[in-house]
């Protein structure tokens, strides 16, 4: 039977759809909402022509009001704004459903990167038996972080879900009262949530999507042998940082921690008490019964009668459920065996944690909390030492502290968190919190004194890793060294080989981007990953390596399996770990079916890097000198724009910087620090990405590409980077993620700024670049348009971002009266409804934006 090509499905079934149900919810009658859906189609209209014809956001607002509407002063005209705002965003809910429900038809799931599709390659290969031992070797972790990219709440996001299935089944009755309901349910939180809500948000996605998919995915590859019952290997695992991210964070405590840890073993066990709920109407059979039974008793007392006490262990829980499967093979035909050797697999995978909750703190916050632990025990002396007298004395300093020791509180919770850590294993075991991940991590000292801290407050032997991140571009070029000292340190050389000598190093995308520009940071890392795979192996290190990954191409994302299977024999690869968040979770994982296809994609990365990829695939030192003078090139053109003197003031008066802090979606402050003066070290990542992104200039994504590329095209060296791009992966995936930035960005928008007098120049200096990159990329790629080679994203990208082109215009006339009530020309009295128009929109654009910048 013929398959339609993959653009052809997603016009049939996401956009045909979408125009479909979106003609049904405006036509939907709702209270004070007056004509708005009859409005809103002359609007959108109206913002395509205008920015055709040049036209600023503020002349466009003005022209739609004079021609189609009548209200009789700003106040209403604001109010319809704001009505505007509100069906925008219901629309764009709409169209996340319609992607939601139509994934596993757009995306072949056992097409390229299944587990069907890895299984017959190896094969096809002869391979199978390498492929059983890359099984018992290979890990996946997702982490999943509480980081603010999607404003969905709660009852939303119900919604959502509910509305997918629907229109899988396609029940108009049903979607039409689930578009009513949309209509008059409250999109904006009043209050900021408490890292706590965060956290119950995401153990949703556990519960629902993840326990259940990992459990089939492990259930197939046991089905076609390639794992065996007794599942020696966690091979996939998940992580978690709601509770535990502690990095300027305030409202992170060791209570919230402790939990957080709490809340996710009752939800493990809730999950095993309904399938053994389940298993409970099959399992009828003599023995079997009764073994099934009092696991039924002892799970349910463990959840809904329990003050923390556990009344069954996870080993005996094992124990009981092999016993069944050892009854059903040897009495009873194997009746119902797969569904007790799946439970087993996710007992074996899933334990009493559910997720790892990672703990992690700044390393600013640790010179402290160790200034006053080593006061505290009267060795001050050590403050006065130099660093190479600290790493080689640390031992010495002796004794035990404890968090009631210390009065400020930084300090007695940073020991708290520890204690909380030790408490939180007893209760879920080691994995439910054993790794601390240092932030901002500068020197082997930042390791050492961190482990120190643990020795201090009595937890000798500890079952923790301690994980550096390295983030800047400055860190990530000595991050090597830094591991070299720390391999060759008596005491940390011990602790590895208590912990199997694995270390984990954690690099971060985000900030990296924002201190050294795209290419610079995405080149600063895989050189880091290669000299730290090289210095681990020479001390018989196993390194693992856990990215910062964020949503966007600016932050680390795009397409992800891609990076992975191009990253080459010279960095280590037996686990893959990343972040997740925000919108990523919601469109990579918010379905069992997107969840599954991404899973098995980061699978089939690992795969093709172990099994199938070539060392002729590496990239040589010829392709490396190459990317080293792009980098660059880039870099220095990246660091004169952000030298700009006009840098700061730009985003803080023409972009959505400040609002951030504002919007309630997360609990998190978007500065480290609480200064009133905006200082861009202490600037967080994903406000500084996402303010790019609002204006649609997407800056992180691509500044500096096409100057780099254009550097060597001047240079009559343009067949250099041409046979790179042809020749290697790694950097064609970096390429194209810079195309996916460069596609969502739309300069129109805010062209008026171009005769600005204070910005003008400043905005020609980021279109310019836009214009050079995107010229560069094109060329080198031999396409007409942007992601020509990915029709069906392109496609969706195109969709969300003419739905939400009404918001982007309303957003930008908003900032415009703001700047002009700012410049005395307007009347003040109106400044904080501005704001609030700014704010508003700011939710619809994030949210339409899945894979934002």
């Amino acid at each position: 039977m013929y398959t339609l090509p993959k653009i052809e499905r997603f016009q049939q079934q996401v956009a045909a759809k979408y125009h479909l149900y979106n003609s049904v919810f405006i036509t939907l009658p709702f209270d004070a909402i007056d004509n708005t859906g009859v409005l809103l189609p002359l609007f959108h209209e109206l913002c395509v022509k205008g920015f055709q014809q040049k036209l600023s956001p503020v002349e466009i607002v003005n022209l739609f009001i004079e021609k189609y509407g009548n209200p009789t002063d700003e106040i209403e005209k604001l109010n319809l704004l704001f009505r505007f705002i509100q069906y925008v965003e219901r629309q764009i809910v709409l169209f996340d459903a319609i992607e939601d429900a139509a994934f596993s038809t757009v995306n072949n799931l056992e097409g390229k990167g299944s587990l069907r599709e890895i299984k017959e390659r190896c094969d096809t290969a002869e391979l199978q038996n390498q492929w059983r031992s890359f099984l018992q070797e290979f890990k996946v972790r997702t982490v999943l972080t509480a980081h603010p990219t999607q404003f969905y709440p709660g009852a939303v996001l119900g919604i959502i879900t509910d509305l997918t299935e629907a229109i899988r089944q396609n029940d108009l009755h049903q979607i039409e009262l689930l578009l009513a309901q949309l209509g008059k349910t409250r999109f904006i939180k009043k209050d900021k949530p408490t890292p706590f809500d965060e956290a119950v948000s995401l153990i949703w996605y556990l519960e629902n999507v993840f326990y259940t998919t990992i459990g089939e995915m492990l259930h197939y590859l046991h089905k076609n042998n390639a794992i065996d019952a007794q599942l020696d290997n966690p091979l996939i695992q998940l992580g978690f940082w709601p509770g535990g991210d502690r990095d300027g964070n305030p409202f992170v405590t060791p209570e919230i921690s402790l939990q957080v840890a709490q809340r996710l073993r009752t939800s493990i066990l809730k999950c095993y008490y309904s399938d053994i709920r389940k298993l409970k109407r099959k399992l009828t059979f003599t023995e079997v019964d009764v073994i099934i039974a009092e696991l039924e008793r002892q799970l349910y007392r463990s959840v809904f009668y329990s003050r923390g006490e556990l009344y069954i262990s996870q080993i005996e829980l094992l124990e009981q459920l092999n016993q069944v499967k050892c009854l059903l093979e040897s009495k009873h035909q194997s009746l119902y065996l797969d569904e007790v050797t799946q439970l087993i697999h996710k007992v074996q995978t899933f334990g009493f944690h559910f997720a790892s909750l990672d703990i992690r703190q700044n390393s600013k916050i640790h010179n402290l909390v160790v200034s006053a632990v080593v006061g505290h025990l009267n060795q001050e002396e050590y403050l006065t030492w130099d660093e190479s007298k600290r790493r080689e004395l640390l031992n010495t300093i002796e004794g035990t502290v404890q968090a009631s020791d210390f009065a400020v509180e930084i300090v007695a919770q940073t020991i708290a968190s520890i204690e909380v850590m030790k408490k939180i294993q007893q209760q879920n075991g080691e994995l439910g919190a054993n790794r601390y991940i240092i932030s901002n991590n500068e020197s082997a000292l930042n390791v050492l004194e961190t482990l120190a801290l643990f020795l201090w407050t009595g937890w000798h032997q500890p079952t923790v890793d301690i994980v550096p991140l390295f983030e800047s571009v400055e860190d990530l070029q000595h991050a090597a060294q830094i591991m070299e000292q720390l391999y060759t340190h008596p005491e940390y050389s011990t602790h590895l080989a208590r912990r199997q000598n694995k270390q984990t190093v954690m690099l971060g995308f985000s900030d990296g981007t924002k201190d050294g520009g795209y290419l610079m940071a995405n080149w600063s890392i895989f050189k880091a990953k290669e000299a730290i795979t090289a210095m681990s192996r020479k001390y018989s290190i196993e390194v693992i390596f856990f990215d910062g990954r964020g949503g966007p191409p600016a932050r680390g994302g795009g397409k992800t399996h891609k990076f992975y299977a191009s990253l080459g024999s010279g960095i280590e690869h037996k686990e893959i770990q990343l972040t997740v968040q925000g919108q990523t979770i919601s469109s990579n994982f918010g379905t069992p079916e997107s969840c599954r296809f991404n899973l098995e994609n980061l699978l089939s990365a690992g795969v093709t890097n172990v099994l199938f990829a070539k060392k002729e695939s590496d990239l040589t030192s010829e392709d490396k000198a190459i990317i080293d003078e792009l980098a660059v090139i880039g870099f220095e053109k990246y660091t004169a724009f952000k030298q700009h003197p006009k840098f700061i003031p730009y985003l803080e008066q023409r972009s959505t910087l400040n609002y951030y802090a504002k919007t309630n979606i997360g609990s998190r402050p978007s500065k480290r620090k609480a200064a009133e003066q905006l200082d861009f070290a202490d600037l967080r990542a994903i406000p500084f990405v996402g303010s790019w992104s609002q204006m649609k200039q997407n800056v992180p994504g691509f500044f500096g590409v096409g100057t780099a590329l254009y550097a060597f095209e001047n240079a009559g060296r343009w067949t250099e980077v041409q046979a790179l791009y042809k020749n290697s992966l790694f950097f064609r995936t970096l390429l194209e993620n810079s195309m996916m930035s460069l596609a969502k960005s739309f300069f129109p928008l805010t062209q008026y700024m171009e005769n600005d007098p204070e910005f003008g120049t400043f905005w020609q200096i980021i279109f310019d670049e836009f214009t050079l990159t995107k010229n560069m990329l094109l060329k080198i790629a031999g396409h007409t348009e942007l992601m020509e080679n990915y029709p069906d994203g392109k496609a969706s990208i195109k969709m969300r971002e003419d739905i939400v082109l009404p918001l982007l215009t309303i957003q930008q006339y908003a900032l415009m009266k703001i700047n002009e009530i700012r410049q005395g020309k307007a009347d003040s009295t109106l400044l904080e409804t501005y704001e609030k128009l700014v704010i508003r929109s700011l939710f619809g654009n994030t949210n339409a934006s899945r894979n934002s910048a």
